[in-house]
Order: structure tokens, then C-alpha cells, then sequence
């Protein structure tokens, strides 16, 4: 199963208002295990940043000035999530301003029932408890010492992590459920194997002593248990 952790830092909190995206973070997930696969842009929003926006992210309209335009960037981000489902912190607020950009492009919107919100997972399962990503972070033990600003793909990715302990942690997304999940969990965390040449000679009878020894020392052998 292919999803996209995704985030945008933008340059404020509503689009209607006139404010656009300035960067996307997309962090691509198999069996909710990442790749290594990532998607990151800066946009130029064509207006500028206002200061309350800059600090929470430290982009600056100078940093911005000869960044693409989102109509630069959208074939090839929409070639990158696909037709994948999006993990989003907030997925109303990204949405909004993503389908936002892509109307005024005359491109299809993405619907919002495509998105996992991880802000309403962490409050069902733990209600009353803080649920932004840096708590979040903080309950499963994430480290956060590179989040000295919000950006788009650092967030992208420590939510990621945040995600794969919120449907149940490492251990539920190493379960193997089909052959495709199997293949896609042993590319990721399988050893490199080390290969053992058969010996061309036969056991010696020592060996033979031994190998019964061990064989009598065994309770319960699983082999004597099977009809």
C-alpha cells in the first residue's frame, strides 16, 4: 500500500484571503515503512511573506524570489503522489490551499476523503492530550532537534514517524499481509545474507554423537507433536 506523507508551509491561514503556498514536503511510504523517496519544492506565492508567517518558518520573500511558480512545479508533484492516499497533520488546512492552487490552474482538485488525518487519529486515540505534531513527536520519542523552523519536508517526515506509531508502531507495520507487503518489507530491512557453501564430506561419527546428544536434550520436540 502506497501513501504520501504530506505538508505545505504557506504564507498564512487562508487562501481566500490571498495567501498561496510557498512549500511542499511529500515523504513517500510502503506498508507505512518509508522509502527514501521524497518530493520537495519551493514556490514563489507572487506576493509577499508577512512577518508573523516568516517566523514560523524562516522563509523569507528574498529566499523565494527566484523559486518556481506552483504552476512550474504541479505535473511533477502530481506525478509523484499519483493517485497514492495522503497523510496529512491538519488535512482540511493543506487541502484547502492545495485545491486552491490547482483550481486556478484549471486542474482537477484532490478530494479530502483521499487524506488520512493524523490530527483526528491522535485525538481519538488519546483524547485530551496535546495532538500537534512536535507533542506528538515528543509522546513516541521522535527526535526534533533539526525542527529549529516548521519546513515542509522536515514536518513531512518526522509525521512519517508519527503516523507508523499511531496505527500501532514498528512492529504493527513490519506484520506481513500479502506478497506485496512481504517484498516491499524485505527490500527495506533484510540483512544481507551470508552464504555458506555446503561441505562436500559427510558428518564424522563424533559429530553424529553429538548432533544425538543435542536431539535427547530438546523437550517436547515440535516434530513428536505433529500427527
Amino acid at each position: 500500500m502506497r501513501e504520501i506523507s504530506l505538508d505545505t508551509e504557506t504564507t498564512g491561514l487562508d487562501p481566500f484571503t490571498g495567501h498561496r503556498v510557498i512549500e511542499i514536503g511529500c515523504v513517500e511510504m510502503y506498508d507505512r515503512i518509508r522509502t527514501g523517496k521524497t518530493f520537495q519544492a519551493y514556490i514563489n506565492p507572487q506576493r509577499d511573506v508577512p512577518e508573523e508567517a516568516f517566523r514560523v518558518h524562516g522563509i523569507s520573500n528574498a529566499f523565494l524570489a527566484d523559486k518556481p511558480v506552483f504552476a512550474n512545479i504541479a505535473k511533477e508533484w502530481l506525478e509523484f503522489i499519483g493517485d497514492s492516499r495522503l497523510v496529512i497533520h491538519n488535512a482540511q488546512f493543506d487541502m484547502k490551499f492545495l485545491n486552491f492552487e490547482l483550481e486556478l490552474l484549471d486542474l482537477p482538485t484532490i478530494p479530502l476523503d483521499r487524506a488520512t488525518d493524523t490530527i483526528a487519529i491522535a485525538r481519538r486515540k488519546y483524547p485530551g492530550a496535546p495532538a500537534k505534531l512536535d507533542a506528538l513527536c515528543k509522546r513516541f520519542n521522535i527526535d526534533l532537534s533539526a525542527r529549529t523552523y516548521h519546513g515542509a519536508l522536515l514536518d513531512a517526515e518526522l509525521l512519517a514517524d508519527v503516523y507508523l506509531e499511531l496505527m500501532g508502531g514498528r512492529q504493527g507495520a513490519m506484520q506481513l499481509t500479502s506478497e506485496s507487503s512481504q517484498s516491499s518489507n524485505e527490500t527495506l530491512h533484510a540483512a544481507p545474507k551470508q552464504i555458506i557453501p555446503a561441505r562436500s564430506f559427510p558428518p564424522s561419527a563424533e559429530e553424529l554423537d553429538i548432533h544425538e546428544e543435542f536431539i535427547k536434550s530438546i523437550k517436547n520436540p515440535l516434530w513428536k507433536t505433529v500427527a
